[in-house]
């Protein structure tokens, strides 16, 4: 019987890291700039002066101290307040394929396969930089993969529904090896002048290998042992971006083409979904939460993760138990429960279980049982 394993991962860090004391400044020297200019408005009750944010305030809604990016120097201008990435040519490798190369290169070196032995490539991340020819079209030629490549776009659970996708392509024979790339430039999405968001995001980008087993070289391998997909609709979490916006004369600087959320809506929508995703599923595996050695979440708030593991466990997980990168990673998207799985397994015994579990707009959920071989 074909059995899909996880064999490698690999990292893409940028060499830019932001912390909050640097992010608030920037964030408060544009604040009073923004109410000098408004003065004789807010005087007269017209306008709300804005609030300054804090290091204490992002610490405490979201259990996050700094984040990666592409660019620190656009988005620490309080004229700009955006990351500054120039524009490349269309015959020069685009700014994703190239972290995703990054990554990509790590994954197969620790699985110990030659990209021309991938049989599929897919790239799963929250925004892509064009709609067509796909990046991971692009990556594979990079590479040098053979067979075929695509893109998907998830949102949050990117990562974990490709992971699904990859694994049934090798339970059915279609591929024997897949290579998931997660490359999230979440900060050239992110409204950096929003009090209420502007320091949740961070850029990263993960790669995973996953094979048939009877295939796998690796010594560390990771089995597959089900995955479970749940999608939901809501506006809670939108950005209105895309192509229809110069048809529809909708103004492309506008704040809905940027990341947007009912922060307080989703905590209390998601959670709950989230813990009942992960335990109906490890229930139809025949197993129990008590079982499990780790718990690698979606990297968007520790409140919302220590919810979660608390009703996935039945009380609070150990540090090392459900662990947390956002502190310095912040929110990336699709890749931050892949970045957890990558830094914290090392140490797991021959038959640990662990759950990958992301969550995020749509709502949407993906849930990947595994087992260390």
């Amino acid at each position: 019987m074909t059995t899909a394993v996880i064999t490698g991962s690999g990292l893409y860090t940028p060499p830019h890291a932001i912390d909050n004391a640097a992010l608030v400044a920037a964030f408060n020297a544009w604040v009073d700039d923004d109410n000098a200019r408004h003065a004789e408005a807010i005087a007269a009750g017209e306008r709300e002066a804005r609030a300054h944010s804090s290091s204490a305030f992002i610490e405490k809604a979201s259990g996050i101290r700094s984040r990666y990016v592409l660019d620190a120097e656009g988005i620490l201008d309080p004229q700009r307040m955006r990351p500054k990435l120039p524009q490349r040519g269309n015959d020069a490798l685009s700014l994703q394929a190239e972290m995703g190369l990054s990554a990509a290169r790590q994954a197969l070196e620790a699985a110990r396969v030659q990209a021309s032995e991938i049989d599929l490539v897919i790239v799963a991340c929250s925004n892509l930089e064009r709609a067509y020819p796909a990046v991971a079209v692009e990556l594979q030629a990079a590479l040098g993969a053979s067979g075929h490549a695509y893109d998907m776009n998830v949102a949050c659970s990117s990562a974990t529904f490709a992971l699904d996708a990859a694994r049934n392509a090798i339970l059915a024979g279609s591929a024997r090896r897949v290579l998931v790339v997660s490359p999230e430039i979440c900060s050239a999405h992110l409204n950096f002048r929003d009090r209420d968001s502007h320091f949740i995001f961070g850029d990263a980008c993960t790669a995973l290998v996953i094979e048939d087993a009877g295939v796998a070289r690796a010594d560390e391998r990771f089995e597959i042992l089900g995955t479970r997909l749940v999608t939901q609709f809501s506006n809670a979490i939108r950005n209105n971006a895309g192509f229809l916006n110069r048809v529809t004369d909708a103004d492309p600087q506008a704040l809905d083409k940027l990341f947007v959320q009912e922060g307080r809506r989703v905590f209390k929508e998601v959670c709950p979904l989230v813990a009942a995703l992960i335990r109906d599923h490890l229930s139809d595996l025949g197993h129990e939460a008590a079982e499990l050695s780790r718990l690698w979440l979606h990297q968007a708030n520790q409140h919302m993760n220590d919810l979660i593991a608390r009703r996935v466990l039945g009380q609070s997980p150990r540090e090392d138990q459900a662990p947390i990168i956002l502190d310095r990673y912040a929110n990336t998207s699709s890749a931050g429960s892949i970045i957890a799985f990558h830094l914290h397994r090392g140490d797991l015994p021959s038959g640990a279980l662990g759950v990958v579990c992301s969550f995020g707009a749509g709502y949407s959920a993906g849930c990947v049982v595994v087992r260390r071989a």
